[in-house]
């Protein structure tokens, strides 16, 4: 694997650090946090602008209506969008780095047809109906089922932490088709999320955002061309989702957290005790210097496992070690920033001279979440252990 930039990897950066200059001044305001048709609206219009530029689908084949990137040009966008303070996916998130990919990875010609061009072009919004109040971590648990009624699916039960929900078009959703198997009993549907039958009740998270939702299905008919490879075949498709999400899925988070690392650094520098700062503490220098080479080295596993998918289409079970590696060394962080803070840790606004206080407490609550979404730690330990190392699983 060479990384070591091109002629034209540089030339690439060149312009899409051109064209981010001329179209991000541009952009009107940010709506409310909670206005959601109004953040609908302006992040699929970010993505209507990606798609104009030729930057939609960054790293999607070509033949699917993506750029087709190399694995150093996709480093590239990413580092320069999150450099220029570019808007994040937002509520495209699950289509294009999702639902997206595994259509394009499993499903038929005709439903690769209909919705990857939408989805690149910020027509269509994904949520993900995967989680339930009893299958969380054991995903295979799962226990909302759908009988087969002539061309349908009948589908009841409920879905829990389902992103985007309420502006959504589409579900990537897991079902259980069969009873008397667990894990070659699941069947993944594609289900509109305008069907008679569906409820969704807003979350509200512990930083009060609602991006989360409660879904309902009361005998919801899913017709049967709606679903993704065979049934009963949907365990194995759900692993292909789960390798973007914990593989891919994470890179843009990656970026940030090495920018939060220097902005962590900055803070210090402004925190003064007993005459000097709080930079001057050789402990909390190595601490930050620990950190920033842990990130990276998972940056450079972040390229390898790129790599990996660059060659076979899919990312490999080495995403969980960037999704566990991750998540661990992201709330070490934000303690770390909360030790620094001391008593501005209880505010979520800024204090006085510490410009971003109140963002790093914001980051501290949300990333209490951190170690559980996706796959809490333990499931990602045992899949490191058995899919890696080859242990023997538990009993």
């Amino acid at each position: 694997m060479d990384l070591r930039y091109s002629e034209s990897d540089l030339a690439f950066r060149a312009e899409l650090r051109s064209w981010l200059a001329d179209v991000l001044p541009t952009l009107p305001p940010k709506p409310a946090p909670d206005d959601w048709p109004a953040r609908r609206d302006w992040d699929t219009g970010w993505q209507r602008q990606l798609f104009e530029a030729g930057y939609a689908g960054i790293n999607w084949p070509k033949e699917y209506g993506g750029r087709g990137a190399t694995l150093t040009e996709q480093l590239i966008y990413l580092e320069e969008t999150t450099r220029a303070g570019a808007p994040y996916i937002g509520v495209n998130f699950v289509g294009m780095l999702h639902a997206g990919p595994t259509v394009m990875a499993e499903a038929s010609e005709e439903q690769k047809a209909f919705h990857l061009p939408r989805i690149l072009r910020g027509e269509e919004v994904w949520c993900q109906g995967f989680s339930e109040p009893g299958a969380g971590s054991d995903l295979a648990s799962l226990s909302c089922k759908a009988f087969r009624d002539g061309d349908h699916y009948v589908v009841t039960g409920q879905k829990i932490w389902t992103s985007f929900a309420q502006v959504a078009d589409w579900c990537e959703l897991l079902v259980r088709t069969d009873a008397s198997s667990k894990h070659k009993g699941i069947t993944w549907l594609i289900c509109p999320m305008d069907l008679p039958g569906i409820e969704i009740r807003p979350l509200r998270t512990i930083v009060g955002s609602s991006e989360f939702s409660e879904v309902f299905f009361d005998e919801v008919r899913v017709p049967v061309s709606q679903r993704v490879g065979d049934e009963n075949d949907g365990w194995r498709i759900a692993m292909v989702t789960f390798s973007f999400e914990r593989g891919t899925g994470f890179i843009s988070d990656l970026v940030e957290t090495d920018k939060m690392i220097s902005e962590l650094v900055e803070l210090a520098k402004r925190v003064t005790r007993k005459g000097a700062t709080a930079w001057d503490d050789v402990a909390l220098r190595r601490e930050i210097g620990q950190m920033q080479a842990q990130m990276d080295a998972l940056w450079a596993m972040t390229k390898r496992n790129l790599a990996q998918a660059e060659r076979n289409g899919v990312p490999g079970v080495g995403g969980s070690v960037v999704k566990l590696y991750y998540s661990e060394l992201f709330q070490r962080l934000t303690d770390v920033a909360m030790r620094l803070l001391e008593r501005a840790s209880l505010s979520r606004d800024d204090v006085g001279q510490l410009v971003g206080s109140g963002s790093f407490v914001e980051e501290r609550l949300r990333s209490t979440s951190f170690t559980i979404a996706a796959g809490t730690s333990q499931i990602q330990r045992n899949i490191v252990a058995e899919r890696i190392l080859g242990l023997p699983k538990d009993r």
